[in-house]
């Protein structure tokens, strides 16, 4: 078995989702047993490309249909964040150390109705909009780096 420092990142996609109010959606994760809320993210199919798996998670966790999204801007640069030694093995089959993320940022068209975290595979329990500056108190301490680092890339497209 590797040691951690042998194991890859997942490749994944985010999306800073934003109404026309400036406040940014985040879901309060299923699977925490603390009060933990993030942005929608996930995994990139073999083969995806990035803006496609980045509307596709974005669909697979609230519901939000294509129609009702405004891509505005793409990170400049991967971002990357290690998972905490205690979760190293138990996550994604054991085969990841972390992720390497290319985030979105995106504007919602749509009205609150138009969003279901009920969906086929739920991952959130609740949703809210926030202000964009409360980003990286609420999400687990082991990606608030992350969530500075995108705030501060994306906050005058906001």
């Amino acid at each position: 078995m590797p040691n951690d420092s042998e194991l890859a990142y997942r490749p994944c996609v985010g999306v800073m989702l934003v109404n026309m109010d400036g406040k940014v959606f985040v879901g309060q994760r299923i699977d925490n047993a603390v009060e933990a809320w993030q942005m929608p993210q996930g995994g990139i199919d073999d083969g995806e490309d990035m803006k496609a798996a980045a509307l596709r998670e974005l669909n697979e966790e609230t519901g939000i249909v294509r129609e009702h999204v405004e891509i505005i801007a793409k990170a400049r640069e991967e971002h990357f964040y290690d998972l905490p030694p205690e979760l190293i093995g138990k996550l994604w089959g054991g085969k990841y150390r972390g992720q390497r993320q290319y985030w979105f940022l995106a504007r919602f068209l749509g009205s609150d109705e138009d969003i279901d975290i009920q969906t086929a595979h739920p991952e959130f329990r609740e949703w809210k909009w926030t202000e964009p500056e409360s980003l990286p108190d609420l999400i687990v301490p082991f990606k608030r780096k992350l969530y500075r680092d995108i705030l501060q890339e994306f906050r005058d497209l906001i």
